[in-house]
């Protein structure tokens, strides 16, 4: 009997140490990702924070802070957040909409596999390559511009837009670009939510009286509600941090992306060192609270991806 009982005992133990083994073996396949993230993005990023609480003769002091007080500042902090806000919204709503409509389309058809395949190229499509695309179709030389104004459509593509050129190369026109990342990203990261609805919650509002509208009202939207403002966090902070489009289309310091590019090349605000560091620290806190808001809404959307 002694024996017989000793054996579960011996089973048990080699499983915990096979668990053990395998927690240390996925821990080892994490440290060439944990290294590339601490050398290329952590100390980056607390150099570049930290840059801001020094003045030029290193000494360390809160005085850069009041490059906030600074109105172009200001207004490039206010203009990066009304960019990356309607191209969320933007991008959210059309990509919902995307989504909705897949909804109807087989999981394997080609149709569903085509605008997954397409939404996973075109949602990491940006930087020099998209600004190129743009310019050459509708840019000062581009071939669409080229066509109307031999339409006759077009005047002067330098002047038919005001004092600052065609839209591409305005503030506003940056939502436009960003619109064509950001929908498919939307689609990428809002469809699975979409397809988490189960057809027995439909089902049973139908048996219970429910028509469609309150069935989306009543069930599909509440329970939708925490991914798609999840995934609008995402475009958000997606549109916000975009440096390499905004720099091939526009050179002004209009964005604060931009306008951290300035600072490293020439200080502009008298009195005030390092005002990189000091956008970097107010772009790091917006990113923190969109991260946090996110991973909360992630939480509460994860109960009904199960």
């Amino acid at each position: 009997m002694m024996t017989v009982a000793a054996q579960p005992a011996q089973a048990t133990s080699g499983g915990v140490g096979t668990r053990s083994r395998r927690r240390s073996v996925v821990w080892v396949g994490l440290l060439p990702f944990a290294g590339y993230a601490l050398v290329f993005l952590a100390i980056p990023a607390v150099l570049a924070v930290g840059s801001g609480f020094f003045d030029n003769a290193g000494q360390f002091t809160f005085a850069n802070l009041k490059a906030f007080a600074d109105p172009s500042i200001l207004q490039q902090f206010f203009a990066s957040i009304w960019i990356a806000a309607l191209t969320a919204l933007i991008g959210a709503i059309v990509g919902a909409l995307v989504c909705f409509a897949l909804l109807g389309t087989r999981s394997d058809g080609f149709l569903r596999t085509t605008v997954d395949s397409a939404a996973s190229v075109l949602a990491q499509f940006g930087g020099v390559m998209l600004a190129f695309a743009f310019i050459a179709t509708i840019g000062v030389n581009g071939f669409i511009t080229k066509a109307l104004i031999a339409a006759g459509w077009l005047d002067n593509p330098l002047t038919s837009f005001g004092n600052n050129g065609p839209l591409i190369y305005q503030v506003a026109g940056l939502s436009v670009v960003y619109l064509y990342f950001q929908v498919p990203l939307m689609v990428l990261t809002f469809m699975p939510a979409m397809e988490g609805l189960k057809t027995t919650w439909a089902e049973a509002s139908a048996t219970l009286g429910g028509n469609r509208f309150t069935y989306w009202t009543r069930i599909g939207m509440p329970i939708l509600a925490p991914a798609f403002f999840g995934s609008l966090i995402l475009l958000f902070a997606n549109s916000f941090s975009s440096y390499a489009t905004a720099a091939a289309l526009i050179s002004r310091p209009v964005i604060t992306p931009l306008a951290i590019k300035q600072q490293l090349t020439s200080e502009t605000v008298v009195g005030v060192a390092n005002v990189a560091g000091v956008l970097a620290l107010g772009m790091v806190v917006v990113m923190i609270v969109l991260m946090v808001a996110y991973a909360a809404l992630q939480r509460r959307a994860s109960r009904w991806q199960r």
